[in-house]
Formats: structure tokens, sequence, C-alpha cells
């Protein structure tokens, strides 16, 4: 399947799947092309694209955007687990459309599962262009957590208040 990026669109793959590996794992997640809107929490990240984080034709590494997504699913992670927390998997990521210099990156996470010492997050990366208001859905993905005490070992996520 041809999956370049055609001249002049909004950076939507040619060919891009209508599901996600993510649904096809199970998850509720949207595809990119069937949802116009980001979800209605607050983000747990906002960040702007910086030339630094971009290669020579403006395109931003994946690597800064897989970044962010961690920064933000590790902080309701740890909000979740009520202290340290530390990546231990990635189990799914997509990437629908490129991000460029100067976009406006909005992470959303949401808890999708608390196991004993575990919190596993889904994470939507969505931007906006310029000055506009469209936000256009780039990124998804699975993160997985482990609670940790001082001693850095896996220790139980305490049950919810």
């Amino acid at each position: 399947m041809d999956r370049r990026v055609k001249p002049g669109d909004d950076g939507s793959l040619e060919g891009e799947p209508r599901s996600s590996p993510l649904q096809k794992m199970g998850f509720s997640m949207p595809a990119s092309d069937t949802s116009d809107k980001p979800p209605q929490a607050e983000p747990a990240l906002r960040a702007i694209a910086m030339p630094a984080d971009a290669n020579p034709h403006g395109d931003i590494f994946g690597g800064w955007l897989l970044s962010q997504m961690d920064l933000a699913g590790g902080a309701a992670a740890r909000r979740r687990a009520k202290g340290r927390t530390v990546t231990v998997a990635i189990t799914a990521m997509t990437f629908h459309r490129p991000v460029f210099v100067g976009d406006e990156v909005s992470c959303y996470a949401e808890i999708i599962k608390v196991g004993k010492t575990s919190v596993t997050v889904k994470v939507e990366s969505w931007v906006r262009r310029g000055i506009g208001d469209e936000h256009i859905p780039v990124t998804e993905g699975i993160f997985t957590y482990v609670a940790v005490g001082e001693d850095r070992r896996p220790r139980p996520v305490p049950p919810e208040d």
C-alpha cells in the first residue's frame, strides 16, 4: 500500500486504514479519519513543536512526539498511583498524520486499566495548526506504567478514594 503524503493536503496519508491497530486490539479508540473532535477532558500536556524537534524538511521527529505522550501518560499514572511511576511498556503506537514546526500539540490521557502494581493509559495526540481552531488527530498509543517505591521496586497501586 502506497502511504506517501499527498502534496497540498492536510498531512493525512494516502491509503490510510479505516481502523487503527489499537482498535483491532479491542481498544475503543477512534480511527484518525472518523473522529473530528478531541476528547472532552483537559489535555494532560500541551506543547508547541519547535524547529529543534524537526528534520530539515520541518517534520517533527516521532521520538519527540512519543516522549510528549509518555510525559502525559506518566502524569495521569502518577496521579492515580499516588506517587512515582516508571514506563514499562508501549503496547501500541500509531502515527496517523505528521506534526509540523509550530503545531500546538495536545496530549489527552485516559486510564483504561489498573492492576496490582500497574496503570495502563490510553494517550491520544491532536494538533492545531497555525491560528486555526481545527483539531487534527495525529497519534494514539497505549502506555503501561508501574508504581515504584523509594527503593525503586514495584509497589501496590492504592485503591481509588
